[in-house]
């Protein structure tokens, strides 16, 4: 079942941001993964706006395949530099609707 890595990253420190940005997708490609976008137009429609640099959105085939590209050691030095130069939070969440109503996902 497909899961999605939702990161919202606020940079207190860019000088991680260009390795990071050249090199880590290549990293998650081998887990599977797919970005589905890396952006910094975040737009509030409802709600208080969030205060970060970007969201991330790559999709991995399951939640093995996100927790084993989290875990990689090969991506360990580059999850290092973010966290010391960043406040970020990384999310999984899956293909799934809860309420059970939208018929082309599996009920959650």
């Amino acid at each position: 079942m497909p899961v999605y890595l939702i990161a919202d990253v606020t940079v207190t420190d860019d000088a991680w941001v260009p390795d990071y940005a050249a090199k880590v997708h290549d990293i998650a490609a081998r887990h599977g993964g797919k970005y589905l976008s890396r952006s910094g137009n975040v737009e509030t429609l409802e709600g208080k706006p969030l205060d970060n640099t970007l969201i991330a959105l790559i999709q991995f085939p399951d939640r093995d395949s996100a927790k084993a590209f989290a875990a990689d050691p090969e991506y360990a030095p580059f999850a290092k530099a973010r966290k010391a130069g960043s406040i970020s939070n990384f999310h999984l969440i899956d293909d799934t609707d809860l309420a059970g109503g939208i018929p082309y996902l599996p009920k959650g």
